[in-house]
C-alpha cells in the first residue's frame, strides 16, 4: 500500500477527532460553597444519636473563611510530636462563622498513657492559610471543647 494514502487518511481522521463538539467543563465559580456542599456539610453535623460504644468531642471552629476546607484529626503523637495514629477525622466546609463540630471515636482504641491531641489545619484552593493550635485530650469521655480559634499558619 503506497504511504502517501495512509497518510492522508490518517491527517484527515485527527482532524474529524479534534473537530468534535463535546463541551468543557466548567470549573465552579469562586464563592459561597455549593448546595452540595453545604449537603455534605450539615450531614457531617447531623450524625443522630451517640452509640453507646462510641464517645465524642464537640465545640464550634471560629475563623474558618466561607468555602474553605476544613479538616479535624484526633491523633496519637511520639515524643517528637509526630502523629503516629489516626483515632478519628472529620472534614467540613468553612461558612465564615462559627462552625460546629463533632468528632466521634472507639474510646477503646484510645491508648492508655499515650499522648492524644485534636488537630485541625483550612486550606483554600489547595493552600493551608490556618491551622488550630494542638489540642491535648487527656481522657477517652464525650467532651464539649468549647469555641476553638484557628491561627495563620506559618
Amino acid at each position: 500500500m503506497p504511504l502517501r494514502p495512509l497518510v492522508l487518511l490518517s491527517l484527515a481522521g485527527l482532524l474529524v477527532a479534534c473537530s468534535s463538539n463535546t463541551p468543557t467543563p466548567i470549573a465552579p465559580a469562586p464563592g459561597p460553597a455549593s448546595k452540595m456542599t453545604e449537603k455534605q456539610a450539615q450531614a457531617s453535623v447531623e450524625l443522630g444519636p451517640l452509640p453507646a460504644y462510641q464517645r465524642e468531642l464537640s465545640g464550634t471552629l471560629q475563623g474558618a473563611p466561607s468555602g474553605s476546607d476544613v479538616e479535624l484529626a484526633l491523633l496519637v503523637i511520639d515524643e517528637r510530636s509526630r502523629p503516629q495514629q489516626l483515632l478519628a477525622s472529620a472534614t467540613l466546609i468553612g461558612n465564615n462563622h462559627a462552625l460546629p463540630f463533632h468528632l466521634r471515636f472507639n474510646p477503646d482504641a484510645f491508648p492508655a498513657g499515650a499522648r492524644v491531641e485534636l488537630r485541625g489545619r483550612v486550606s483554600q484552593s489547595g493552600q493551608l492559610i490556618l491551622h488550630l493550635p494542638s489540642q491535648r485530650i487527656l481522657q477517652a469521655n464525650t467532651q464539649a471543647l468549647g469555641p476553638l480559634q484557628f491561627v495563620t499558619a506559618p
